[in-house]
């Protein structure tokens, strides 16, 4: 416990003043012994009364010098240990006011410096500002000058020219206008004689695009599948009574079925592959099993359908492999498989995607660049082709956000985002996939631009009649001359029917090119079916 200074000095003074009370106390002690011992003498009867007196004495001279000498160094002991206390109160105190007498100077010093520098900007603030006053009164003064002589040099030009500054002006667009009619007649010239000089090219390129078109055993092997029969009584069981079953057959698939004086063959045509070649399989079941029926013929529309989509993820999963790219999310790989029904410019995509992957991982190789990552940007550079009939949008769109949703690297999102410079290009093996691209779509044979136009006019015919409400289901069959509307006979009745072939056929005049003429068809059917138990 540490006494402060007050208190330590008044603690010292009392013991200061104990000690000659201590010291008479012990006196008087002394004095009380002594005569007690003489008491004691005088009762003594043996002992000689002066010695004992004597003896008693000095013992208690003894015993009390003994108790003052204590009382003292007691006393004494005390008054050190309250100074000790005092002296270190008091070393602490001054110890204390030193360090605050030194940050007291500090912060004069600091408040003195900045002081200072306040001072001196003060100053430069006031001779900028004075600089600034003289810099802009000779702005002004040049202005006035500079207004002054451009007055009198316009009045000098409009003497001179005999024109004042409208008329100028004016004279001066008149002048322009005539120099653009003539620069732009110049231009028109050019581009004529251009169009001359190319003309000859031109019309060797429409003539190539003719023969093209006109390939008609290419245009039925990408557009029918032909199915054989056992014998030529078949096709009387595949109409049925009344034509119901080839009816329920049509309705079921969307193809067109065409049976004519071809011996044991029925020809399925469609312009979807993957629905033409479910009804191809579902036509060589119904063939094989013998049971052709409206009942049965729904079972192995639908069971066939079902071998078709397992068809699909085994042909993507064998392109993956061929190509060497792994580890596709398996929607991915769906998606691939489907390419193999798809074709643009009739060229098919999954040949082209997996010739686009081999050049350009060649490539690649050859630069030192990721091969691996190259032919995966290639395999997937068409993707979005799959989807652009189910879903708006360009296949470039579309294949990155399929991409981007399947978890693709950006690098391969990139590729696919840039083959038609729709982006800029963000690696080499971005470049390298439009390069192969292009290669693959530019070489002799690989496409035809007729067949392309013809399958987007089917499938602009399904969309449009797909966008009324209370159409189930859509087929344009016929090679595109003719469209089926099936409709749900709960949510448009029979007066309905006439007014909806007659929208959607309005639309089709105002919103698609096509040759001829294109019949809509709208059917409402009605079901009612029992158990017989």
């Amino acid at each position: 416990m540490i006494l402060t200074l007050p208190i330590a000095i008044a603690i010292g003074g009392a013991l200061v003043a104990a000690l000659p009370i201590a010291f008479v106390f012990g006196r008087r002690s002394g004095q009380r012994v002594g005569r007690a011992a003489a008491e004691a003498a005088q009762q003594a009867a043996g002992e000689s009364a002066e010695q004992l007196a004597k003896k008693i004495r000095s013992d208690a001279e003894r015993e009390a010098d003994a108790a003052r000498k204590q009382a003292v160094l007691a006393g004494k002991e005390e008054v050190m240990k309250v100074r000790e206390a005092w002296e270190q109160e008091a070393r602490k105190r001054r110890e204390e006011i030193e360090r605050e007498e030194r940050r007291v100077v500090e912060r004069e010093q600091q408040i003195d410096k900045k002081v200072d520098i306040v001072d001196q900007k003060d100053r430069d603030l006031g001779r900028r500002a004075s600089e600034l006053g003289r810099r802009e009164k000779q702005l002004e003064e040049r202005q006035v000058e500079l207004d002054g002589m451009l007055g009198e040099e316009r009045r000098r030009l409009e003497q001179l020219a005999g024109l004042s500054a409208t008329e100028a002006k004016a004279e001066l667009i008149r002048r322009m206008e005539e120099e653009a009619h003539a620069d732009a007649a110049n231009r028109i010239r050019e581009i004529r004689d251009s169009a001359k000089r190319n003309a000859d090219r031109e019309a060797k390129k429409i003539v190539a695009l003719a023969v093209q078109r006109i390939a008609a055993e290419h245009t039925a092997e990408i557009t029918a599948s032909a199915v054989s029969l056992p014998k030529d009584d078949m096709k009387g069981r595949i109409i049925g009574r009344e034509g119901r079953n080839i009816r329920a057959f049509e309705l079921a698939t969307g193809v067109d079925v065409i049976i004519d004086d071809t011996p044991d063959t029925v020809v399925v045509s469609c312009f979807d592959p993957v629905r033409r070649e479910v009804a191809r399989l579902a036509l060589e079941k119904l063939v094989a099993d013998g049971r052709i029926h409206p009942g049965r013929i729904e079972e192995v529309v639908e069971k066939s359908r079902k071998e078709v989509d397992a068809s699909i993820i085994e042909t993507g999963e064998q392109a993956a492999y061929e190509v060497g790219v792994h580890g596709l999310h398996p929607e991915m790989i769906k998606l691939i498989g489907r390419m193999k029904w798809r074709t643009s410019y009739g060229q098919n995509i999954l040949a082209h995607s997996k010739e686009v992957a081999f050049l350009a991982g060649m490539m690649a190789a050859e630069l030192g660049l990721d091969v691996a990552m190259a032919k995966r940007g290639a395999l997937l550079h068409d993707v979005g082709k799959v989807l652009t009939h189910d879903h708006e949008g360009t296949h470039v769109q579309l294949g990155v956000e399929v991409a981007t949703k399947y978890g693709e690297s950006p690098l391969v999102v990139n590729c696919i985002a840039a083959h038609h410079d729709d982006v800029p290009h963000e690696s080499e093996v971005s470049v390298l996939v439009q390069a192969a691209d292009a290669i693959s779509g530019s070489r002799p044979g690989a496409r035809r631009e007729a067949f392309e136009t013809y399958v987007k006019r089917l499938e602009g015919l399904e969309k449009i009649a797909s966008g009324y409400k209370g159409v189930d289901r859509v087929f344009a069959i016929q090679a595109g001359r003719e469209v089926r509307v099936i409709v749900d006979p709960d949510g448009i009745d029979d007066a309905r029917m006439q007014s909806l072939t007659a929208e959607i056929a309005r639309r089709v005049e105002s919103e698609l090119q096509y040759p001829g003429q294109i019949k809509v068809v709208a059917i409402r059917e009605t079901r009612a079916s029992d158990i017989a138990r």
